[in-house]
């Protein structure tokens, strides 16, 4: 069964030139680190925003937190000031991965 990646984590994130930074935070560590490190590996975050990030997408495990960091470049066009995109700023590209579809560590 499927469910959002909203259901066990949120997310901050942010840009620096035309990279975007995201870190996902599981709500219960001890329930849903693993799943975090299982789901949401960087070749489903790459997919995930498909021909929005051009560039590599690279994760560092932060196990002591319960998260996960993601560096996604080429992703912002240039970024917010070279950018004709509606919204060249990553503030939003954590909002858009929680909806990414997980399976429910409830039914693994």
């Amino acid at each position: 069964m499927k469910i959002p990646l909203s259901r066990i984590a949120h997310a901050r994130s942010g840009d620096k030139g035309d990279t975007v930074n995201i870190g996902v935070i599981a709500y219960d560590p001890a329930r849903h680190y693993q799943t975090l490190l299982r789901e949401v590996t960087p070749e489903r975050v790459k997919a995930h925003f498909g021909e929005l990030v051009r560039g590599n997408v690279v994760r560092y495990e932060l196990a002591n937190l319960g998260a996960l960091n993601f560096l996604l470049f080429e992703a912002l066009n240039g970024g917010g000031t070279l950018s004709l995109r509606t919204d060249a700023q990553g503030k939003t590209f954590g909002a858009a991965l929680l909806g990414m579809e997980i399976e429910d560590p409830e039914s693994v």
